[in-house]
């Protein structure tokens, strides 16, 4: 398994090992030592599987409180394109985000920490991803930006994308609450 670290050091991105042979490949997806080691120690509790559209832009999406989620993406397949915001009122990193792109191809995962908004945009047919959350799903708890907020300046792929009327209805980044507090 190899960690590439990111410009933003909370986001970590994850190359796991792939075994490759004539038959086709095998790879651990996930093994809780192998995480724990590079502190990576909460136990996810939820797991979510989901397909889209290519053009579809999902998110930016974030839970808030003692709903808070940490998150691990991963592709099934496809491809996407993967978006984290930091959140964190006081971070020098406020208001930036992070992209990478994770498919079938690659393998890659993507650790993004509660304090974050998570979006990605599909860009094949037919994209599964998996996230596994380490706390569990409430409605009220919920919260979203809009996907195309130009204080964050997304450099999205997609110049008409597919979104859900709730995704249209999310606020800027400068109308959330402060949820999220920096701790150095």
């Amino acid at each position: 398994m190899e960690i590439i670290q990111t410009n933003i050091k909370e986001l970590i991105i994850i190359k796991p090992d792939l075994f490759v042979d004539k038959r086709g490949y095998l790879y651990e997806s996930f093994n809780n030592l192998n995480y724990f080691k590079i502190g990576l120690t909460k136990n996810f509790v939820l797991e979510f599987f989901s397909k889209s559209k290519k053009n579809t832009v999902r998110g930016l999406h974030y839970q808030i409180g003692e709903f808070a989620q940490d998150k691990l993406i991963t592709v099934i397949q496809g491809k996407i394109l993967d978006v984290a915001v930091d959140i964190r009122f006081g971070s020098p990193n406020f208001g930036k985000y992070f992209s990478v792109e994770l498919s079938d191809q690659n393998h890659f995962q993507f650790w993004i920490p509660a304090g974050f908004a998570h979006g990605f945009e599909a860009l094949e047919d037919n994209t599964i991803l998996q996230y596994k959350c380490t706390n569990y799903y409430s409605k009220e708890n919920e919260r979203g930006i809009i996907y195309n907020d130009s204080d964050i300046g997304i450099n999205w792929r997609i110049k008409t994308p597919i979104i859900s009327d709730k995704d249209l209805k999310n606020p800027l980044l400068k109308n959330i609450e402060k949820e999220f507090i920096f701790e150095k």
